[in-house]
């Protein structure tokens, strides 16, 4: 081939994929509680990964308390746990996903088999959906459809243990439903129980969900396990603990959890904690956590041993708000985004990503909000 021929087509092809990055964006996916009625409810942002200005592209109405959210693996469809916190069964809601517009639209709901249902996440074959039902105790599988719709649960598992703090503790509280990183057992951190409770998930059954108790962990008493979520080497995994404010780190190999160290999470001892969700950045050298109360609002964030996987607290970060219930990183891990859900904002902070502080860059305000999600589409 000529040496001009060449030339042309190098430059054709960087041309190509230069415009091809350009055309990527990211997008933010706010949930948020209504006050149990339908109301604007969910919005989507288009997230400048440069500068981390947010500009809203879609918000979604008369949708009551669409409190968490989740995108599908293959990033086509978003679920909600909707009507939350009510005195009735709470449902999930499906929504397909435009990643030119930066819209969603409505498919279906069905029932979550369960009251207030406060976690969802999809099995990476985008064929399931697991979902904790908080105050009956419960975890609910749902099956997805090709065009991303959900039908009616195909499995509900109740618990009824209970643990030492009578006042959170009384039952079960299922708070959050985590699969593995190979997705073949799901994990249920079990407030009300002290349990993070392990489930061997089998797609070829009917019951996907196939008890796996052997590596059932027991955590301390009165340390109310909520959130959890796995290094991205798939070595280690990490549970925050709302009631005692500790983090717990494990090594994971085959299903099994082993403690490996417990650290606290919060700047200060109280009387009480509320400790609320942790994530892992995507180099995996930093692990983050948020802090809620009267007395404190933070991000604690601590760097991660690579070899180890144990934890070094590196400072706290004020969250500018009130109750930060949800955050997330984006997917460069040059911002980290909190929504403090009794202050109706969301604060931008950009990420150092080699001592992992935190710096406030945006802020933005909407109602109540409780759960960030982020994706690129290119």
């Amino acid at each position: 081939m000529h040496r001009t021929t060449t030339w042309v087509l190098f430059f054709i092809c960087f041309f190509s994929i230069a415009q091809g990055q350009n055309k990527s964006k990211t997008y933010l996916f706010v949930g948020s509680y209504t006050d149990g009625k339908p109301d604007q409810g969910i919005y989507v942002y288009e997230f400048n990964s440069k500068s981390g200005q947010l500009k809203r592209t879609y918000t979604v109405d008369s949708i009551v308390n669409p409190s968490f959210l989740t995108i599908s693996p293959n990033g086509k469809y978003l679920y909600a746990c909707t009507e939350t916190k009510l005195p009735t069964q709470g449902s999930i809601s499906a929504f397909k996903i435009d990643s030119t517009k930066g819209k969603v639209s409505f498919i279906n709901k069905q029932t979550s088999a369960g009251k207030n249902p406060v976690y969802l996440t999809v099995h990476q074959s985008n064929r399931f959906v697991a979902t904790g039902n908080y105050s009956d105790g419960t975890v609910t599988v749902l099956p997805t459809q090709h065009n991303g719709s959900l039908g009616p649960p195909i499995q509900t598992i109740a618990f009824i243990d209970s643990s030492i703090n009578k006042a959170r503790q009384e039952r079960s509280h299922i708070h959050s439903t985590v699969f593995s990183p190979q997705n073949d057992y799901l994990y249920l951190p079990d407030l009300g129980a002290d349990k993070i409770r392990a489930f061997k998930f089998d797609t070829s059954q009917s019951g996907p969900m196939i008890s796996a108790d052997q590596y059932t962990v027991h955590t301390k008493p009165g340390s109310g396990p909520r959130h959890f979520t796995f290094q991205p080497n798939q070595k280690f995994a990490y549970c925050i603990e709302e009631l005692s404010g500790m983090v717990v780190a494990y090594s994971y190999s085959n299903g099994k959890l082993d403690s490996l160290q417990s650290i606290f999470s919060y700047s200060q001892k109280l009387e009480s904690y509320g400790a609320a969700d942790i994530h892992v950045s995507p180099d995996g050298l930093f692990l983050y956590t948020t802090n809620r109360g009267e007395q404190e609002n933070t991000i604690a964030i601590f760097s991660i041993e690579p070899r180890s996987g144990k934890l070094k607290r590196v400072g706290h970060q004020s969250t500018y708000g009130n109750h930060p219930r949800n955050f997330t990183i984006d997917p460069t891990g040059k911002f980290l985004l909190v929504a403090n859900q009794m202050t109706n904002n969301i604060i931008v902070f950009k990420r150092n990503k080699k001592t992992g502080l935190l710096s406030k860059s945006q802020e933005v305000n909407i109602p109540r909000p409780s759960c960030l999600q982020m994706r690129i589409y290119r």
